[in-house]
């Protein structure tokens, strides 16, 4: 047990200083304590670090979270919603902004629902988004 402990507590540590987070990320939140299997709030919270608060990553965190929240709003999740609109205001987001990624996200799946609905040829489809694109 001890040893689990001291474990988790230098894997912790190595986050802090490989990603530069201060010491208030060394834990993983409540809600991932109260939630998440016992046993497991380590790993989950440490993937959580890796995707969205590694300052090296290849997407800034604004961004993460603005995709986050729309992919949120279409699942639906109103806890998820609630927190990555504060993440991305967190993040300079600005009220434009997380409109925009949310109306980006409704219309994805408005022509996702259209042309799975009238079950659109994927051949004919995959031509014409290769020949609009074909200039790049």
């Amino acid at each position: 047990m001890m040893k689990t402990i001291l474990n988790t507590s230098i894997a912790a540590l190595v986050m802090i200083l490989t990603l530069g987070l201060s010491p208030a990320y060394a834990q993983a939140p409540e809600f991932i304590q109260e939630t998440y299997p016992e046993r497991g709030v380590n790993s989950a919270w440490e993937s959580y670090q890796a995707v969205f608060l590694d300052p090296n990553a290849a997407l800034d965190a604004k961004s993460k979270e603005l995709m986050a929240l729309a992919v949120s709003a279409q699942v639906p999740c109103d806890y998820c919603v609630y927190y990555h609109t504060q993440a991305a205001r967190s993040h300079g987001a600005t009220d434009e902004e997380i409109k925009e990624a949310v109306a980006v996200a409704g219309l994805v799946r408005k022509w996702s629902t259209i042309l799975n609905g009238v079950q659109y040829d994927k051949d004919e489809w995959r031509q014409n988004v290769d020949e609009q694109f074909s200039d790049n």
